[in-house]
């Protein structure tokens, strides 16, 4: 599978689990700061969290390289996964903006990269 391939599906993947992840820790921080019963949710939910959050972090710097994302459209993305449940509203975002497609590589788009030129 080509790096864009599979840097644009592990990109869609991180997004939504980075979310679900959020809501999880969330709900620990509830029960450990709110309802003061037990911080077994944070200590389970952080660590996922956050290896979620760097990986997230870690395709979106690939796809700036690989997509040519802008400079504003790669700190869209960061600061995505820094709100809660954004990530979600970012890759909506960029997939109907064109930032999230695999079509480089089609005969179509080459020929007219090239008439461009």
């Amino acid at each position: 599978m080509p790096l864009r391939t599979a840097a644009l599906r592990a990109f869609r993947i991180l997004a939504v689990a980075e979310a679900f992840s959020w809501a999880a820790l969330l709900t620990g921080m509830y029960f450990k700061w709110i309802a003061g019963t037990t911080d077994v949710g944070v200590q389970v939910a952080g660590p996922i969290h956050g290896g979620l959050f760097v990986g997230y972090g870690l395709a979106a710097l690939v796809l700036w390289r690989v997509q040519r994302w802008p400079f504003l459209v790669a700190v869209l993305a960061g600061v995505s996964a820094v709100l809660p449940f954004a990530t979600i509203w970012f890759e909506r975002w960029a997939g109907r903006n064109g930032h999230l497609h695999d079509t480089v590589g089609s005969g179509t788009e080459a020929e007219l990269e090239t008439s461009r030129a």
